[in-house]
């Protein structure tokens, strides 16, 4: 069994935020291989279904991005899953908007919701889709610009971003039921 987990923040006020890409994803992937997220448990939002015929749980934290981690510990114990099996998506400011990235272990860049889980799953052996948000101009504005909704401008571009990383989650979950082939790739809109 794999676990895919969305990043982001719960609530209507951050819904469309770029903070909010990992939970977009999410939605997308469950949405295209019918996997109804309405189970509240174990700090999460979550459902079960199948992914290309592997079982999978998809799952958005019930708690601050920079929180997640708990949730995810909570949930990975009930299913018994290990953290190899995991796949986060989450939002990158060092990518631009369009760009996507996987990867596997490593540090957590500055994001919160990664440092998170690193600090309490003690382990950065999981992989991350990394969805570029873009950087503000101002460094002083990161917060803000996080959490602030995509522009009208910037939907297709995000659209076709959200699209690719459901692809690429598909793709990692194939690799790792066939570990012989694991590697890490990006792509960009």
């Amino acid at each position: 069994m794999f676990l895919v987990l969305g990043l982001g923040n719960p609530g209507p006020r951050y819904e469309l935020t770029r903070h909010n890409v990992g939970f977009l994803v999410l939605d997308n992937l469950s949405d295209q291989h019918r996997i109804k997220l309405d189970q509240h448990k174990h700090q999460c939002l979550y459902g079960i279904g199948e992914v290309d015929g592997l079982k999978v749980v998809a799952a958005k934290p019930l708690a601050y991005m920079n929180r997640s981690g708990v949730p995810a510990r909570s949930i990975l114990a009930a299913f018994d899953i290990p953290p190899e099996n995991v796949i986060v998506i989450h939002d990158d400011i060092d990518l631009p908007l369009g760009k996507i990235k996987k990867k596997n272990k490593g540090g957590d860049s500055g994001q919160r919701g990664v440092r998170s889980l690193i600090q309490t799953l003690g382990t950065d052996r999981f992989w991350r889709v990394r969805v570029g948000v873009g950087r503000p101009e101002d460094r002083e504005d990161i917060v803000d610009y996080v959490l602030s909704p995509f522009g009208r401008e910037e939907m297709e571009m995000l659209n076709e971003a959200i699209d690719q990383a459901v692809r690429l989650v598909e793709a990692t979950l194939k690799e790792l039921n066939n570990p012989t082939n694991q590697t890490e790739e990006q792509t960009g809109c």
